[in-house]
């Protein structure tokens, strides 16, 4: 919803409860307390209570920069050793690590809030709301439950099923459901509830509210990592055939504050950098004794180190910045304007030999690109307006969750799964890749013999790619190598796209051989080892890496175990406070 909607209200945990022993004083109840007989009724008071479920969503480790650490956990992001990020790049977080605890905290807030709405809205009377009013701040609640819960199962690899607001301790402590029981039981019927109870769009004020596209979406990828492929491809199907979304025309729009809520969008979270002016970025609204500051922490997280004021929270590896580099720009297509890199590139990421400016300063004028940096990351900072980024960790860039190019990869990925059809699939990435402003995958073919380069091999250390005839196999190769990490990096999606196609070992294995051979050849390749190495260490194409090689995947490569790494572990408070737990 609009950022003005955001300002938030308190908690509805603080509502007093009026009660003692039958022999007190106190027995006698306050007629100007808020109780739960007195809160819950009016359109406008569950309205209020709504926004305290949306509020949820603006939390660090749920859309903010709290998302970086796990981000650094795939195969396209790195960092330097004194980031956080550096724990779980090398998969070594535990039960105990902040962001493991923090997140699951947060979700939870956001089920609570989001399960009081739905009970108590049960037995408000009908006539104190206006048209479908009630079904609707329901399905909202119930979407937003669901958008939580699957975030729990897909983090921690199933959840504890609260569907009741809690009463006694006793409530709190129930067994960990895994991902088919929670799926079943909440995010299943909360979706099919929210998709037949909400409007297409929303108008005025209530612009970036939950719609029927956000419901749809959510739940053709609930089916998708179900693998229940043909259900997937129709709910997806739905969506791109509605007319409500399309592709943007300029690329970051969708990672930057302005157009924000724009044609592209189908779930995104509303931040402010102006509201609530002071307050650090970090503070939230689950402490009744702060306010919540409105802002978003990662662009200072992202941000340029030394020169944009940030920590370099995630820097592409050098597997995805060759990639952006081998996604050759199409000089026919009319959105490419003597551009030498792709547009989604210029959106994503800064090379050492980026066109343009980046925080409003020339290359030759930046200090850094050195101890192994490639890049740097771009999405979700204000590289394109500001000199630095805010010391106090306020952003207002929105944070998108999904959308409709997600929707089109998800649509490709279901039709190849569910019939083997990649002739669809190639359509829908071409989309794509028509709008980022490079060959697209039928050119390619058309040029080729029917075939097309596997961009996710790097040329600079095989010394070709391999062209390969288009297939089911080819195409899905494609679209889990190459599409999805280009389009889709940086957005909190790809940590699980591997777990889910189980390819996670294999991908750090051909990456550490890659950075093996970098080491090998670190003379030939210009980067300057030590002292008595006589180059000048500026690195050579297409990377220019100076002064070392970056280790990303030395540690992970080899501690990768499915059962202990594919989920973060269920806190140890939470197994400590809940009995249920231990067996």
């Amino acid at each position: 919803m609009m950022k003005n909607i955001y300002i938030k209200f308190l908690l509805l945990t603080a509502i007093i409860l009026v009660g003692c022993d039958e022999d007190s004083f106190l027995e006698q109840v306050n007629p100007n307390a808020i109780t739960e007989d007195t809160y819950w009724s009016s359109e406008s008071q569950f309205n209020s209570a709504l926004t305290t479920v949306y509020g949820a969503l603006q939390f660090n480790n749920l859309s903010a920069g709290g998302l970086l650490p796990e981000m650094n956990m795939s195969d396209i992001g790195g960092c330097e050793t004194w980031n956080a990020g550096y724990t779980f790049r090398n998969l070594n977080q535990n039960d105990a690590t902040n962001s493991v605890t923090g997140k699951w905290n947060e979700l939870y807030v956001g089920i609570f809030r989001a399960n009081q709405v739905i009970q108590y809205i049960q037995n408000a009377e009908d006539s104190n709301f206006t048209g479908n009013s009630k079904a609707q701040i329901e399905a909202q609640a119930r979407f937003l439950r669901a958008f939580y819960y699957f975030q729990v199962v897909h983090s921690y690899g199933g959840a504890v099923i609260h569907t009741q607001v809690a009463e006694t301790s006793e409530d709190l402590s129930k067994p960990f459901s895994t991902i088919s029981d929670v799926n079943s039981t909440v995010i299943i019927p909360d979706l099919q509830f929210a998709q037949a109870n909400l409007p297409t769009t929303w108008t005025g004020d209530d612009i970036g509210r939950i719609t029927w596209g956000a419901a749809t979406s959510l739940l053709g990828k609930v089916y998708l990592f179900d693998k229940n492929f043909p259900m997937a491809a129709g709910l997806f199907k739905e969506v791109i055939d509605s007319g409500i979304y399309s592709l943007t025309n300029n690329i970051i729009d969708n990672f930057s504050h302005e157009n924000e809520f724009n044609s592209e969008s189908i779930l995104e979270v509303s931040y402010s950098s102006t509201l609530n002016p002071g307050v650090n970025g970090n503070i939230i609204d689950d402490n009744p004794n702060e306010t919540g500051a409105e802002a978003s922490t990662m662009a200072r997280g992202i941000g340029h180190h030394l020169e944009g004021g940030g920590y370099n929270g995630i820097m592409p590896t050098y597997y995805l910045h060759e990639m952006f580099l081998a996604d050759e720009v199409d000089p026919t297509n009319p959105i490419n304007n003597g551009n030498v890199h792709s547009k989604r590139l210029n959106a994503s990421i800064a090379p050492i030999d980026y066109e343009g400016l980046y925080y409003n300063k020339l290359v030759e004028d930046m200090s850094g690109w050195a101890y192994g940096q490639s890049a740097y990351t771009k999405k979700h900072s204000n590289w394109y307006h500001l000199d630095a980024e805010d010391t106090e960790f306020r952003s207002g860039i929105n944070f998108r969750h999904i959308r409709l190019a997600d929707v089109y990869l998800m649509y490709a990925e279901a039709v190849i799964e569910a019939n083997g059809d990649y002739d669809i699939a190639i359509e829908y990435i071409d989309k794509i890749r028509k709008r980022a402003g490079v060959i697209t995958l039928q050119k390619y073919m058309d040029d080729n013999a029917g075939m097309f380069p596997q961009l996710h091999i790097s040329k600079e250390i095989h010394g070709t790619r391999p062209m390969v005839s288009a297939s089911s196999e080819t195409v899905m190769t494609h679209l889990r190598r190459v599409e999805r990490p280009l389009e889709l990096c940086f957005e909190g999606h790809r940590w699980k796209d591997l777990v889910r196609w189980g390819i996670v070992q294999e991908v750090f294995s051909e990456l550490r051989a890659d950075e093996v051979w970098r080491f090998d050849n670190i003379e030939a390749l210009n980067v300057k080892k030590n002292a008595a190495i006589g180059n000048d260490g500026t690195g050579i194409a297409p990377l220019f890496i100076k002064e070392r090689i970056r280790p990303d995947f030395v540690i992970c490569s080899d501690v990768y175990t499915p059962s202990q790494h594919n989920y973060f572990p269920i806190p140890a408070g939470e197994v400590q406070a809940n009995d249920q737990l231990n067996n």
